[in-house]
């Protein structure tokens, strides 16, 4: 399946954005032979981590800063098609107060949908594009990643995650909590020790006991650290533990970061490198690492790597929806059945409403999980399911895809709940009524859980509404399935599609 609908040839561009919480990067890169070879690179730091309050209210300076480099990255992508675009908004967007408001002014000025993350989500695009610029291997990784926000640990093996946990600690925001006004001193150093180590023995036992053959260290403060390390000759084989410790006695030595001045620390890392030492370090103690590598390739290169999953059966979204009707004993009969008739009715709606290429998986991912709050309860089932499908991690899914599924689901039976897709994107909205009205009809007309053939379906859609035949004789031999029908009028009024049943007779 391809979410973009269209075969990548070689020579198209494709395009990675990611609004990290310290610097925005853009990536575009030229598709040769399945392999995305990068072209061009932009990088701004934005610091948008260090314009939020405590309440999520991102400052209008730093809101101006951030949307001034979306438009620059939208004129340098300008003309290369949208889905061989994706952009990723990380930890400082998910702490907003108002996220759809600083995204729908980003998505204008970028030219692009901007999907937000969840850290997990962020995880694994992590490991997918660090791996990638890895030698294969057999054994296990561990990759770190120190964000602005947020700083995420990944163990996996190949190209798969077997563990990603996501910390709420990064450089820049760490920085400004224990360093408050500037002030490097041993005591505030030791408080920022003691909290980093606290969130990390959540889950530090769990990492040790797995294990890994390697660390590696992605993104800016890696590099930072990694470059830091080998400017002041303490290693030439990757960071160590003492190699961390010298770096902290040199900080604190300086007493005030903007006096911080060592050799290879650039201007731009200087005010936010403390943060980034107290976080490695604190790391470095609770997982037992002896040794880290840096890697040159982080999150923005995994992008890449995801879109070209997405452009064919490689989408991970596709095992993400099977993990999920498995996970919650889903009847894959019923599942099937319901799919297949769903697609029918897609199928001949899609002559009139011309769904974009790959709206199509949204109805089969929908008719595999439709099921899956039976798992908790008969009575509102499909709103246990809306839950799950909001809160799970879902690998391959942003979060407001996550909705839209949710949405699509949650309303499949009984009296649609529209807040649930007035709160969508607008571009999800018009999607998520005609999807919910297909998988609907298609439920209907499975509500029997048994193979049996059902008859010719002819849909005839137009802009609002929906004009389904079925032969009398059918109708007459089922009778609940033609009362279901009737009965199912003002329920698609809720979603502003109007029904109309037919019995046909030709």
């Amino acid at each position: 399946m391809s979410d973009t609908g269209e075969t990548l040839n070689d020579g198209d561009l494709l395009a990675a954005a990611d609004l990290g919480s310290n610097s925005f990067h853009l990536v575009v890169a030229r598709y040769d032979k399945g392999t995305p070879r990068l072209i061009d690179r932009v990088r701004e730091s934005v610091r948008m981590a260090a314009g939020i309050d405590d309440d999520g209210h991102l400052d209008p300076d730093y809101q101006e800063r951030a949307l001034d480099c979306l438009a620059r990255f939208g004129q340098r992508i300008a003309g290369i098609p949208g889905p061989h675009v994706r952009a990723i908004a990380t930890n400082s967007v998910r702490r907003l107060a108002d996220p759809e408001d600083f995204l729908t002014r980003a998505e204008q000025a970028l030219g692009q949908p901007v999907d937000v993350v969840s850290g997990r989500e962020e995880g694994r695009l992590i490991f997918l594009g660090v791996s990638h610029g890895l030698p294969r291997a057999r054994h296990r990784r561990l990759v770190i990643d120190v964000g602005g926000g947020s700083t995420e640990f990944i163990i996996g093996r190949g190209l798969e995650p077997l563990q990603t946990e996501s910390v709420q600690v990064g450089c820049v925001a760490s920085t400004l909590r224990f360093f408050p006004g500037g002030r490097l001193s041993r005591e505030r150093w030791q408080r920022a020790q003691d909290e980093i180590g606290l969130q990390l023995q959540q889950f530090a036992a769990d990492f040790r006991e797995m294990g890994w053959g390697e660390a590696v260290g992605s993104s800016g403060t890696a590099k930072s650290i990694g470059t830091l390390v080998e400017a002041m000759k303490l290693s030439d084989d990757g960071v160590h533990p003492e190699n961390l410790s010298t770096l902290r006695e040199r900080l604190l030595a300086f007493g005030r970061i903007e006096d911080i001045d060592l050799p290879g620390l650039s201007p731009e890392r200087a005010p936010i490198i403390a943060g980034g030492v107290a976080i490695l370090e604190a790391a470095f103690r609770e997982l037992r690492i002896r040794t880290l590598q840096v890697s040159e390739i982080a999150m923005r290169e995994g992008v890449l790597w995801d879109l070209l999953g997405r452009s064919s059966d490689r989408d991970p979204r596709i095992a993400s929806t099977r993990s999920l009707a498995a996970r919650y004993a889903v009847d894959k009969a019923q599942a099937e059945r319901v799919e297949t008739t769903a697609l029918q009715l897609f199928d001949q709606a899609d002559r009139y409403w011309k769904f974009a290429p790959g709206e199509r998986e949204w109805l089969v991912w929908a008719a595999r999980v439709h099921e899956i709050g039976l798992a908790i309860a008969h009575s509102q089932h499909q709103v246990h399911a809306g839950y799950i499908l909001r809160n799970a991690d879902l690998a391959g899914f942003s979060r407001q895809e996550q909705e839209l599924l949710a949405a699509i689901v949650q309303n499949h039976r009984r009296m649609p709940d529209t807040r649930l897709i007035r709160k969508l994107p607008r571009r999800y909205r018009q999607l998520a009524r005609r999807m919910t009205a297909l998988l609907r009809l298609a439920v209907l007309l499975r509500r029997a859980r048994r193979e049996q053939k059902l008859p010719a379906l002819r849909l005839v859609a137009s802009k609002n509404r929906l004009d389904l035949y079925l032969p009398t004789a059918w109708l007459k031999r089922h009778p609940l399935s033609a009362t279901d029908l009737d009965r199912e009028h003002p329920f698609m009024s809720e979603l502003g599609i109007g029904l109309v049943l037919h019995a046909d007779d030709t």
